[in-house]
């Protein structure tokens, strides 16, 4: 069984495969693709090592899923894999932001990731990456700091798993606590991204907690 998969090909897919493959053993992470070629192309493309192309059936297969599909489109294919993800970790680094990143299709007192534990109990869902943009990935050291990354969960041990599988990668991985935490990590990027393009830095953008020791 594979350990580790990320699910999709899109621009935050991409990115998280770029951090996560570098830490990973031989056939350690499976990258799942409705098309697997055009995951095995990228693969060659940016030279990902450890890294094996698949389907979302192999994907599925993991014990750890870091899906990187739009919110529209992850309640739909829960729905459908609702099976599948039994027993899992799956983390979600979904943002319910409208089509034209305006508002929210989701109501203030909820988060994607509540919705998605909701419509998900036997799966253990942990948030994570949800302050982070696409371009953040490539490049994370800005000025000499790293972008924080913020792991929420309702599951503790899920939430320690997924702290100790990110613990390496070039960000400054914290404890975001509970999951309804998402409700305002998932409002401030939102926040972040207005401003980001106000002052022309958007995509480029992430927002980090001062104060705290490095490490």
């Amino acid at each position: 069984m594979y350990k580790l998969s990320v699910v999709g090909t899109g621009r935050m897919g991409r990115g998280l495969v770029r951090v996560l493959s570098p830490l990973s053993k031989e056939s350690d992470l499976i990258w799942g693709s409705r098309t697997p070629d055009k995951a095995r192309a990228l693969i060659d493309e940016e030279g990902f090592r450890n890294t094996v192309a698949g389907g979302y059936e192999e994907a599925l297969g993991a014990e750890v899923i870091l899906h990187s599909l739009w919110f529209r489109d992850v309640l739909p294919w829960a729905k459908e894999n609702r099976e599948a993800l039994k027993g899992k970790i799956l983390v979600d680094i979904a943002n319910p932001f409208t089509e034209d990143f305006n508002d929210f299709t989701t109501e203030w007192g909820t988060s994607a990731a509540e919705e998605l534990q909701k419509l998900l109990p036997q799966t253990r869902v942990v948030g994570a990456f949800k302050n982070t943009f696409f371009r953040v990935l490539e490049q994370p050291l800005h000025n000499g700091l790293t972008s924080d990354v913020y792991v929420t969960g309702d599951d503790e041990e899920a939430k320690r798993t997924v702290l100790s599988l990110l613990d390496g990668i070039p960000f400054r991985v914290l404890d975001g606590g509970r999951l309804s935490n998402n409700r305002t990590i998932e409002r401030m990027t939102l926040f972040e991204r207005e401003v980001a393009v106000r002052y022309g830095n958007y995509p480029y953008v992430s927002f980090r907690m001062f104060g705290l020791n490095e490490g």
